[in-house]
């Protein structure tokens, strides 16, 4: 008998839940750096606050989701008898550190079910963040050399900011229609969408990523 979490794509909403972590995270790391200016101090705890309380409902709600699709695989056999995850390992594992547990479990089970392709335009957004990204760094070199701490902290928030928000998505989205359509490569999403996540606590690894992405891509699939 179908239920209601039957009708779910599980798959999908733990993809949504990981997209999410980024800009909360975010949202906690502007109110740290602006506990340093006594602008406006409760507004900065606030942030902090908001970005606490958001991480944890989205860990309780991926704990939740990757329970649930583990033991519906589980149950399938067939297919996917030669992977069989386990339900409360992943969400011991979730319940630590969220987002690369999420991350992880995509990259296995793209590897057994393949991820549902959309947009075909969402390289668009990848070059989008990596051109933020790099005329962000030359502005904020700019402003560093000519002492303009306004221009500086625009240029770093503005790359930032889409740098949190977008390019984790993209190119996890991208990966998942050039797996299906390219021609000679099968980039993985789940391993992209880590790699984007790391590259947001080291930001020189942005430009990178995204750089060599755009680059593989124009050779694997004609670009619509």
């Amino acid at each position: 008998m179908t239920t209601s979490l039957d009708a779910i794509d599980w798959g999908r909403a733990i993809e949504r839940l990981c997209f999410l972590f980024p800009p909360v995270v975010g949202v906690g790391l502007i109110g740290v750096v602006r506990e340093a200016d006594p602008g406006v101090p409760f507004l900065e705890r606030g942030l902090v606050l908001v970005s606490t309380f958001g991480y944890t409902l989205l860990t309780i709600a991926l704990v939740g989701a990757l329970v649930v699709d583990a033991r519906r695989i589980r149950r399938r056999g067939g297919v996917s008898s030669h992977w069989k995850p386990s339900p409360w390992l992943n969400a011991a594992f979730a319940a630590v550190w969220a987002p690369i547990a999420g991350v992880f479990y995509l990259y296995r089970r793209h590897k057994r079910f393949g991820t549902k392709p959309g947009w075909s335009g969402w390289w668009l957004v990848v070059a989008a963040s990596f051109g933020a990204t790099v005329i962000g760094a030359v502005i904020a070199i700019v402003a560093f050399v000519f002492a303009l701490p306004g221009l500086l902290s625009t240029a770093v928030g503005l790359a930032g900011a889409i740098a949190f928000g977008a390019f984790p998505v993209a190119i996890h989205q991208d990966a998942a229609y050039v797996c299906t359509y390219g021609d000679d490569w099968r980039p993985n999403p789940g391993l992209y969408l880590g790699i984007a996540f790391t590259s947001l606590s080291v930001p020189p690894l942005q430009p990178i990523v995204a750089g060599y992405y755009l680059t593989r891509r124009r050779k694997a699939v004609e670009i619509t």
